[in-house]
């Protein structure tokens, strides 16, 4: 009778002998299983799984921490894009700008709101049932050569989105910081819709005047030195004012008041397990009641046809 043998192979590679144990399995791992850990060695399913079991480290605000801020990448990324679309093909602005009532001729033209006119007109914009407005609206900016600013609408944007949502994306995390945007940008358009349905608007003024308070309220939150906050935001309320009789006023303050409103929910939520259901909560609410807001608006102004 032959004696059992002794030899002990790796269990991912039974061909390989070996003589050390997984600290967390027990099971045998040769060289190239071996994963060092605290304590000897762990094989690679081990220390997949203890990677899964990992709590993923949050900020105060319960954002997963990152640093490289992708969400302000991407955001202008898609206002240069649109802006080059512009340059390429000017009707994308009439096509998509903020605009709750408007009248189109029978040359193509686009004409002011008249809640009568003749029947060789049409209307368009939000009330014609064109809600992307809403939204696409804020992806785009006055070409180079119109407006008070031309170029320097999207150029002061973006600086000012380059500057404040770097900030404010590490504080929220990406989920939270693009629903921050966004509600903010569609905030500034219903305030548009409400307060002058008329006047077509475009431009991301409205999401990063949300970003200016959030980065507000983020910071009173914190605890930190609020007197340079406190300047930001003197300056900020300064041009908002200054510049209400070049810019769209209502974009701007519907930005602002959305942005924090949002972030008031988003630091002020409790910090357990219900902070997530809280802020997304929060979120969903204001979505309705700018929704709703936006639909009462334009069905009185279908109504008053």
């Amino acid at each position: 009778m032959e004696p059992e043998s002794t030899l002990t192979t790796c269990f991912r590679h039974p061909k390989v002998e070996s003589h050390v144990r997984c600290t967390r399995c027990e099971r045998f791992i040769c060289p190239d299983c071996m994963r060092a850990a605290a304590v000897g060695h762990q094989c690679p399913e081990c220390v997949r799984e203890g990677a899964r079991s990992v709590r993923q480290a949050r900020t105060a605000f319960g954002g997963r921490i990152t640093t490289v801020p992708l969400v302000t990448y991407v955001l202008i990324g898609l206002n240069v894009l649109a802006y080059v679309g512009e340059l390429v093909r000017p009707a994308i602005v009439d096509r998509f700008e903020m605009l709750g009532a408007g009248l189109v001729g029978p040359d193509g033209g686009h004409y002011v709101w008249q809640a009568a006119y003749p029947p060789d007109f049409h209307v368009e914009g939000v009330v014609d049932g064109e809600w992307y407005r809403l939204l696409t609206g804020a992806f785009l900016h006055l070409p180079p050569t119109e407006g008070t600013f031309g170029i320097l609408h999207i150029v002061m944007n973006m600086v000012s989105l380059w500057n404040i949502g770097r900030v404010v994306e590490a504080q929220l995390g990406r989920i939270r910081y693009l629903a921050l945007y966004l509600l903010s940008a569609l905030g500034g358009s219903v305030l548009v819709l409400l307060a002058a349905p008329h006047d077509p608007t475009l431009g991301a003024s409205g999401a990063i005047f949300g970003l200016g308070a959030a980065y507000y309220v983020l910071a009173r939150r914190l605890g930190a030195d609020m007197a340079q906050v406190n300047r930001f935001m003197a300056g900020l309320l300064l041009w908002l004012v200054l510049s209400a009789a070049m810019t769209s006023w209502e974009g701007h303050l519907g930005g602002l008041l959305t942005g924090a409103a949002v972030t008031l929910a988003y630091a002020y939520a409790p910090r357990d397990g219900r902070r997530a259901l809280v802020q997304a909560g929060a979120c969903a609410a204001l979505l309705v009641l700018l929704v709703v807001c936006a639909w009462a608006k334009a069905a009185e102004l279908t109504g008053a046809q």
